[in-house]
């Protein structure tokens, strides 16, 4: 009896990791035979689960923007709020973490509240503020607002208060600052944490809609993701096209998560059980 289970234990565990490999997949290649289809293909039932090869739905597709600006904008936006949001959450996580000050469960309860602030209520306020200072349809107010990320700030300093007060106590006698003894001891030990609020940070920047959509107005500073709003129209949505243009914006960012998958699975894991 203990040897059936051992053998149907591990065959039963895949069994299960490829049916949800496969339901987790089934979006990506549904999109992915619509790019392929023919305009009269999407609406025929029932729907075919083989592409049919057409390949002229790209080349349309990548003449419908000047995607190579709309993948500059990203990317730089991206970038820069993801160096912004990692320096805040670093800094904010070791003084809610390590440091002692009066004020301090207080303060961060403030900041989690922020969490709980849905975004679409600011969006008006937001958008006359952004008015007021004359940000509307530049990058500034595409990175600024997200350079501090709650989520990234609560992380950190979920690691920092995990790890031994020692270690900065011995860093103090050895003469070391808060700033040195943060580069140099608690950075290194955090690096998991950086890099899932990293990740974080750079597949909600570059997956940005809503925000920049109301908040610019030309191509010379627009994302990606609203460069997609082209296959909308008054005359109904161009399905072939859509999914041409959200397979080759979506390839970037798969390819960065299959890369750092691990450190993704490692942060985690990290985040979930402590610190080894």
């Amino acid at each position: 009896m203990a040897t059936r289970r051992r053998v149907v234990g591990p065959v039963l565990r895949r069994v299960v990791a490829v049916v949800v490999g496969l339901t987790f997949l089934g979006p990506f290649w549904w999109v992915l035979i619509t790019s392929l289809a023919r305009t009269s293909d999407v609406y025929t039932f029932p729907p075919s689960l083989l592409p049919h090869w057409h390949w002229a739905n790209y080349a349309r597709a990548w003449a419908a923007a000047p995607w190579v600006r709309l993948f500059g904008n990203t990317v730089l936006i991206a970038l820069c709020t993801v160096v912004l949001a990692v320096v805040t959450s670093v800094l904010a996580g070791y003084a809610f973490g390590v440091l002692r000050f009066r004020g301090r469960t207080a303060l961060f309860t403030v900041v989690l509240a922020v969490m709980m602030v849905p975004q679409t209520v600011l969006l008006i306020p937001d958008y006359v503020i952004a008015q007021t200072i004359d940000w509307l349809d530049t990058y500034w107010i595409q990175i600024i607002p997200f350079g501090g990320s709650v989520f990234g700030i609560f992380l950190v300093r979920q690691f920092f208060a995990g790890l031994p007060a020692e270690l900065f106590d011995a860093a103090e006698l050895d003469g070391a600052g808060k700033l040195r003894a943060l580069w140099s001891i608690g950075v290194p030990l955090v690096r998991p944490a950086v890099i899932i609020v990293a990740l974080n940070v750079f597949m909600g920047s570059w997956n940005a809609f809503v925000w920049p959509f109301i908040m610019t107005s030309s191509t010379s500073v627009q994302p990606v993701e609203v460069g997609l709003a082209t296959f909308y129209g008054a005359e109904g949505t161009d399905w072939t096209g859509l999914s041409a243009a959200v397979t080759f914006t979506t390839l970037p960012v798969l390819a960065i998560f299959l890369a750092l998958q691990r450190h993704f699975v490692t942060g985690a894991y990290s985040a979930a059980g402590g610190l080894k």
